[in-house]
């Protein structure tokens, strides 16, 4: 290979970094090199390691490394501001699990950090570079729908952090800026971001109940009310509802809901003057029932519009559930891509041009669920100062997987 591969390593070895490591160790992708990985409970990272066949590390190993360039950050979502800041002052590139910072605050001065020091920062999700939401672009940039209008994203769960039983164990869990906005709201995004462009205005409402209690017979504050302060901080909204102003004149709506029910209710649709789009769960990248559907103006049966599936335009779908993890033991996301953002950050950084996940859009998230949390406080609707660009497109082409099309793709 003519160009020089990027040595990546991994500070957090919990439940989401399988599938990182997968897609970066096993995807073929020759430009990543992935060398190690840490975690504070040295367990995690040396089952993680003998899986892999890449080296069990410390944080302080990794950071220290000359030649490790970009360090991946999966640690859980409140220690995500410190952790990054952490690699950003070792002079590492990051790549950030979702979301960039539990705080505005947080997350501008990281952003300000890695400008200052000629660093890249990205931020996951990249489910937008999948197979699904990829057809999706194309279909709008070549006018399927005419001129889109309207958007609506909803993501309804019933994970609340008082069902879990593993909540005393994360003190921070639960608390503001970790809950169901924080952790899903690049997903929901970062999708419309890369579909309809950057977010200009928003308001909003958001809600915690305070009349709840613990629900799961395994917690060991069964039945007892649920406080408003956690870990001494206050606990985060589990209903949140905005109106958003996009900069192209796109209105939507982002709606979640973490006081709800399994299984979750994900939805993501794009209405034009021509057509709708209905599209899949964008924790997903495509296929295995996760479809693009067109309805357009036209296609007509008996008097009405039809709607069919779109075939994708694009690789990089989700790959067969029914094949389990190499780990022999439930892995969440398995069969996704997740890092695929990774690697065009690597070819970015080998290339001279800007990453598609970059810090602008990761920021963009953490000021959009801001501004409808105080939109809520002080009844007003509040302009959005950060611009990501859209994400650019990656090229048309089923290429499946590996190294031999991924440089025509980023």
């Amino acid at each position: 290979m003519s160009v020089k591969p990027v040595k990546v390593a991994l500070i957090g070895s919990g439940n989401i970094s399988y599938t990182y490591l997968n897609t970066l160790v096993h995807g073929g992708f020759q430009i990543v090199d992935v060398v190690g990985c840490s975690d504070l409970i040295p367990e995690k990272s040396a089952a993680r390691a003998q899986l892999f066949g890449i080296r069990q590390m410390t944080n302080e190993e990794i950071l220290s490394d000359p030649e490790i360039e970009i360090v991946l950050n999966t640690t859980q979502l409140w220690n995500h501001t410190a952790v990054t800041k952490m690699i950003l002052e070792a002079g590492k590139h990051v790549y950030s699990e979702k979301a960039m910072g539990d705080t505005l605050e947080g997350a501008k001065a990281n952003y300000d950090l890695a400008r200052s020091k000629g660093l890249m920062l990205g931020c996951a999700p990249d489910i937008y570079m999948g197979a699904a939401y990829q057809t999706a672009r194309k279909l709008i940039d070549d006018g399927a729908i005419g001129r889109p209008l309207l958007a609506h994203a909803m993501c309804c769960r019933g994970y609340n952090s008082h069902y879990a039983p593993g909540d005393p164990k994360d003190p921070a869990a639960g608390s503001a800026g970790t809950t169901i906005t924080h952790d899903m709201g690049g997903y929901y995004i970062n999708v419309l971001v890369s579909l309809l462009g950057p977010v200009k205005r928003a308001s909003g409402y958001t809600k915690f109940y305070e009349d709840r209690v613990y629900e799961n017979p395994l917690h060991p504050r069964y039945k007892q009310p649920v406080a408003r302060e956690i870990g001494g901080r206050p606990r985060g909204d589990s209903v949140f509802l905005s109106a958003l102003e996009f900069e192209s004149g796109v209105f939507g709506s982002l709606t979640f809901n973490s006081e709800s029910f399994f299984p979750e209710e994900p939805r993501v649709e794009i209405i034009g003057t021509e057509g709708i789009l209905t599209l899949p769960d964008p924790n997903n990248f495509g296929g295995w029932g996760q479809d693009v559907y067109l309805k357009r103006v036209g296609n007509s049966v008996n008097g009405r519009n039809e709607q069919f599936r779109v075939p994708f335009t694009h690789g990089y779908g989700d790959t067969d559930p029914a094949v389990p993890p190499k780990s022999g033991k439930p892995e969440p996301c398995y069969n996704s891509w997740r890092g695929l953002a990774v690697v065009d950050m690597a070819w970015a950084l080998r290339r001279g041009r800007p990453h598609r996940s970059s810090a602008e859009l990761a920021l963009h998230t953490v000021e959009i669920i801001d501004a409808v949390e105080r939109s809520m406080k002080d009844d007003r609707v509040h302009t959005i100062h950060s611009r990501p660009e859209r994400p650019a497109p990656l090229t048309p082409g089923m290429f499946g997987m590996g190294e031999a099309s991924i440089d025509n793709i980023l």
